[in-house]
């Protein structure tokens, strides 16, 4: 859920550039470190790899062709590979390894045991998803993980748990041993939080774990033919008690990217093994290429920044994401900045709004490495900010920064596209205050502590703005796509997956002193799976689409078009408001056509507000309670509840019966769960 964002921490994290076998590029980092091993033994077995089991989001690629972005990866689901360490899962439950996996479900790996992969096409990269123990006393540690592909020499890779293991309540700790943050807090949890509900003093630590997993990503030196087999080894001698590995994705990514004619970053000074700073030179050659009218080519390397670099009115263009590197540690403020922050860190900023904000800035093809590893809200330590109109971003890697992209309007006429966004404490991407005429396209969005894509319209409208054709993976905390207000919106084309905590996939929110939803709201063709969370703070389970009523009414001309919910844990449709205000605030005018509902926990709809909706088209199966579950604002009268549905014919499923029709009172308000069949191609 979206707050002023921003963040902090630590040592410099420094790559170099090594030659590595068969004249491959090798970015070494620590933490993150690979190197090149002896060679290991043939991968040959006494049974032939099992063919390769490629997924989406966990899924048969089938269930969502034409959603979600177009990556230069194959996944693959560790549990679905050959191993010799345990399978964990499923499990939806929050704090817990398999709950924020990929499908909810892991490989985890004692000291010497492995997981192998089968490529399914040739593949020049490799992203690995994996969790390692946090130290006893928080901080994190290294541990290696041997890699072998084919017959080529073993590398091995280190990771990192430094970046991972959040504790305690919101903004979260990295002590393990803290007392809680907010003792006057009412607790209410599931059960798998120790010593749920009880007395402050007496709850165990650690409290509330979270935020368990990394990703890293291995240059492989050359490409390897479909069939090869990869093997992740944890050794024996590893300081890890365990290693989950949770997916793999094997990329096919085309060589780095030449300017002939662009201003050079070197020409400046630039370092590129990054053991001396760049910033000055970066800012030395920004400035130039400006004043030319010449494109900035970031080469090769790995170059340390340590603070913002201010972007206007400029082209800075990497070699691409996997070779061009700008990375930096955080840096403690002598004073705090007046926008609050305590500490600075790498990142692209464009000026502030209120000094006029920046224009036809373009950034493309490199990656931004933060070192964030706790959340500060006043902290701008973002991998890309500011304001940026009329100006694009594309083939961006931004990870371990506090949010990946954070843009504070007024502005207009920004476009993502084909970024990744990995592995942030906070948000994703978050269009805040005034963002018009902006989209996102063809994004991949993984492991966020935070709304994954968020427009928030806090005190200005957000308008005319798209979220479409991206993946969304695993937020930890709140929402996959969620919309707080704005006008004319639209959501469309997108694969949300595994939501784990107070959130679910898409989210449509009057509140955060949002401003009101205006216009038309269109949400269409997207699909979730295995959303419909559990809220542990109103111990209730949400739709993987959800509308929350808290500062105002909903009553915006809102349209829910050809959506897929699949695997919900509880409802696929939810429509709430909060207790306090049930009964000054409504949702209405929300239409829902073409559905598919292909499993759910408990129901196709649950109404918890004051309002009314409309449904035509909609199918579903595998409902494990009542189609409607009614509750309407709780007053039960003997009208019937005060939440009406309005069939518009075409429901099949017999999940919307006459007899729940217009408004009658079903409500039960925790029913029980029956968990769904996975999902299967519809008829």
């Amino acid at each position: 859920m979206p707050r002023s964002v921003r963040r902090a921490t630590g040592r410099p994290v420094v790559p170099r550039i090594l030659a590595a076998a068969a004249g491959a590029v090798i970015l070494i980092a620590a933490p993150g470190t690979v190197t090149l091993a002896a060679p290991g033994p043939a991968l040959a077995t006494s049974e032939p790899p099992p063919p390769p089991a490629v997924t989406r989001a966990a899924l048969d690629p089938a269930l969502v062709a034409g959603r979600g972005a177009a990556v230069d990866y194959v996944e693959q689901e560790a549990e679905r590979a050959r191993t010799t360490g345990t399978v964990i899962g499923p499990d939806r439950s929050a704090y817990t390894l398999a709950g924020e996996a990929s499908g909810r479900r892991a490989v985890r790996l004692a000291p010497g045991q492995y997981v192998e992969f089968t490529l399914p096409r040739a593949a020049n990269a490799l992203t690995v998803r994996y969790s390692i123990p946090d130290a006893p006393g928080g901080g994190g540690i290294t541990a290696p993980l041997r890699v072998a592909v084919g017959r080529t020499p073993a590398r091995t890779m280190t990771l990192t748990s430094q970046y991972a293991w959040l504790y305690n309540q919101y903004p979260f700790t990295n002590d393990p041993d803290a007392d809680l943050l907010h003792p006057d807090w009412w607790i209410t949890e599931c059960s798998c939080v120790p010593a749920a509900t009880t007395p402050a003093p007496v709850i165990g630590k650690p409290f509330r774990p979270h935020h368990f997993y990394d990703e890293q990503r291995l240059l492989l030196g050359r490409t390897h033919r479909a069939g090869e087999v990869v093997r992740l080894t944890a050794p024996v001698d590893t300081p890890a008690a365990w290693t989950v590995i949770d997916l793999l994705d094997a990329h096919l990514i085309t060589p780095p990217r030449v300017l002939r004619h662009a201003v050079n970053v070197l020409a400046f000074g630039a370092d590129p093994t990054g053991r001396r700073e760049s910033a000055d030179a970066f800012d030395r050659a920004v400035a130039y290429a400006r004043r030319v009218n010449r494109p900035l080519y970031l080469p090769p390397g790995a170059f340390q920044v340590n603070r913002h670099i201010v972007v206007d009115d400029v082209t800075i263009v990497g070699a691409g994401s996997w070779y061009t590197v700008v990375q930096g540690h955080q840096v403690t403020l002598d004073t705090p900045a007046p926008d609050g922050s305590r500490h600075t860190g790498v990142g692209f900023y464009g000026r502030d709004a209120a000094a006029g904000g920046s224009h036809d800035v373009h950034l493309a093809g490199f990656a931004v490495e933060g070192d964030v590893r706790e959340r500060i809200d006043t902290d701008q330590v973002n991998g890309v900010g500011g304001a940026l109109s009329h100006s694009t971003i594309d083939g961006l890697y931004l990870h371990h920064t506090k949010v990946g992209l954070w843009f504070d309007g007024p502005m207009t006429d920004l476009r993502v596209t084909n970024t990744v966004i990995a592995d942030q404490i906070a948000d994703g991407l978050n269009f805040h205050t005034g963002v018009t005429h902006s989209s996102v396209t063809n994004t991949v969005v993984r492991n966020t502590g935070d709304d994954a894509l968020a427009m928030w319209s806090e005190g200005t409208q957000d308008a005319a703005n798209t979220f479409a054709y991206n993946t969304v993976q695993s937020p930890v905390l709140a929402n996959g796509i969620a919309l707080y207000g704005g006008a004319n919106l639209t959501v469309a084309h997108n694969l949300i997956a595994d939501p784990v905590r107070e959130g679910s996939a898409i989210h449509v929110g009057a509140r955060f002193g949002a401003e009101p939803f205006t216009g038309r709201i269109e949400i269409t063709g997207n699909t979730t799976v295995r959303a419909g969370t559990y809220d542990l703070n109103w111990n209730i389970g949400l739709g993987a689409i959800w509308f929350y009523a808290l500062d105002r009414s909903i009553d915006a001309d809102i349209r829910v078009t050809g959506d897929a919910y699949l695997d919900n844990t509880y409802n696929a449709i939810m429509l709430v408001s909060d207790w306090p205000v049930k009964d000054s605030v409504r949702i209405d005018n929300v239409a829902f056509r073409d559905i598919r509902v292909d499993g759910a926990g408990t129901s196709v709809v649950s109404a918890r507000s004051a309002g009314g909706a409309s449904f035509a088209d909609v199918d579903a199966r595998n409902v494990g309670a009542v189609g409607v579950n009614n509750c309407g604002s709780f007053h039960f009268t003997a009208a019937g509840s005060e939440f009406g549905l309005t069939d518009l014919g075409g429901n099949d499923g017999g999940w919307l019966a006459p007899w729940l029709l217009p408004n009658t009172i079903t409500c039960d308000d925790r029913p029980p769960v029956v968990p769904p069949p996975p999902p299967s191609r519809w008829p």
